[in-house]
């Protein structure tokens, strides 16, 4: 579907930031431009997405897309890295108020069958899929646009720091996935799932090597590899 921009896209001028630039605008809020350009070729469906969860030994890796209302943005969004846990539950409840929102997932079994890339590319094809009014075209967080998505699509370097839909994306998938993790949390206490959300902090390390590998442990990561050769 990448290839489905035909002349919409082409019409389309989004100057990319060079080596010096870029810095500059990393220092700066996201803004609705990427949004706006798209919006003036006459498409009107504009999905932000984002990912999270690729590093953790532990969990899915969960997306997120979301449809801003260009009347209706919240104050504030930004990359959710940059956000206290506090701060990002607040936005992603004021996201869900005022723009459509789907979040979808790719499970352990299934990171092990495609690799944490191809894992990642699914959760997000089946976030947008999952949009109830669907879109016309996705800004991508990343280098890459995955394949097969449901609308042409751009992939935008650090675009949860740059482009506002992806921002709120980046929210709204940060904070299902904790959610998801401090659940497992209590069906699995010691690993720290609740704090760490399954990332190879040196507690969850010391906790695997405690008490073993849980089916929801990426078998196919090194750490959690190792772990296994060693027990057997």
């Amino acid at each position: 579907m990448q290839n489905g921009l035909c002349g919409a896209w082409h019409r389309i001028s989004v100057a990319p930031a060079n080596v010096i630039g870029f810095n500059a605008v990393m220092r700066v809020p996201p803004d609705f431009a990427r949004e706006a350009a798209v919006l003036a070729t006459g498409l009107r469906r504009i999905a932000g997405v984002d990912e999270v969860g690729r590093g953790p030994l532990a969990g899915p890796v969960t997306a997120a897309a979301v449809r801003l209302d260009p009347a209706a943005i919240p104050q504030g969004l930004t990359d959710s890295k940059a956000l206290s846990a506090r701060r990002r539950e607040a936005l992603a409840g004021e996201i869900r108020c005022c723009a459509e929102v789907s979040v979808a997932h790719a499970d352990v079994a299934e990171i092990e069958q495609h690799n944490i890339l191809g894992a990642s590319h699914l959760a997000m094809r089946r976030a947008l899929a999952g949009l109830s009014t669907g879109a016309d075209f996705a800004l991508i967080d990343g280098h890459v646009v995955p394949h097969d998505l449901p609308c042409p699509a751009q992939a935008i370097i650090k675009g949860d720091a740059r482009c506002l839909s992806i921002a709120a994306a980046s929210i709204i998938a940060k904070v299902a996935r904790d959610a998801i993790m401090a659940e497992l949390a209590a069906q699995f206490p010691g690993y720290g799932w609740e704090r760490n959300a399954g990332y190879p902090t040196r507690a969850h390390l010391d906790a695997l090597r405690r008490l073993g590998v849980t089916p929801y442990h990426r078998r196919g990561f090194a750490p959690i590899r190792k772990i296994l050769c060693e027990e057997n």
